[in-house]
């Protein structure tokens, strides 16, 4: 089903799952609104979505500062009047044993992978609260099990997935629906810095990703919230 004229907001949108949804939401006719630190990268993000026919808008938000986020729920409601998907799709993830994850290593899994779901979530709720809406959170694999070296990383993401079933429940008397996607390794610049040497073919391709996304925030889905998806090989 075509996504016309409904409105997408996604963190993270630079590179990598980001960009691939960013460029399956824009290809169905979406406004896509593209948001991440890096304007180089949200450029090239939004040179992609332009290349399949889609339209997108970028911001440089800072996610770790809530004064942004709130910014970009403010600028993109002003700019199309409503938000219709929201993905919570930025994230870190070094890959360090307890006795090498230096303290702001983990203050920084902290502030992206949780504190900025939460804020992200708290400041469109009210848009969706009085339209209804879809929130898709980007979880991972390592939250099911994790491994030496993901503790914290699967850690934040195990928070994820308890936050996606909890908001859910809050969203059902407004029409608001709230999964989570949990990838396995994916081709992308965050899999590679960790892993190096990860076998090319045991991972997806962001578009396996993002094709998982835009199905969630179809009407068909509509009666699924709540839920974690694992898409793993």
């Amino acid at each position: 089903m075509l996504m016309n004229e409904s409105v997408v907001v996604i963190t993270g949108g630079g590179r990598g799952i980001g960009r691939a949804v960013a460029v399956r939401f824009g290809a169905a006719g979406a406004h896509v609104v593209a948001a991440s630190r890096t304007a180089r990268e949200l450029e090239e993000t939004r040179r992609a979505v332009e290349e399949v026919g889609g339209r997108c808008h970028v911001e440089t938000v800072d996610l770790c500062a809530p004064e942004e986020i709130d910014g970009l729920v403010e600028n993109t409601v002003s700019r199309f009047g409503r938000i219709d998907v929201w993905v919570n799709n930025a994230g870190v993830a070094p890959l360090d044993k307890i006795e090498e994850l230096d303290p702001s290593q983990f203050e920084a899994i902290y502030t992206v992978n949780i504190r900025a779901v939460y804020h992200a979530c708290r400041a469109v709720w009210p848009i969706m609260r009085k339209q209804g809406g879809v929130i898709v959170n980007t979880s991972s694999i390592s939250a099911i099990d994790p491994f030496p070296g993901f503790a914290a990383y699967g850690a934040s993401k195990a928070w994820v997935n308890a936050w996606t079933k909890a908001l859910a429940e809050e969203g059902r008397p407004f029409d608001i629906r709230v999964n989570a996607v949990a990838p396995g390794a994916v081709e992308t610049r965050m899999l590679r810095g960790a892993f190096p040497n990860f076998p090319k073919h045991e991972t997806l391709d962001p578009s396996a990703i993002a094709n998982v996304v835009f199905t969630l925030a179809q009407p068909d889905c509509r009666f699924i919230t709540g839920q974690t998806i694992v898409v793993r090989k």
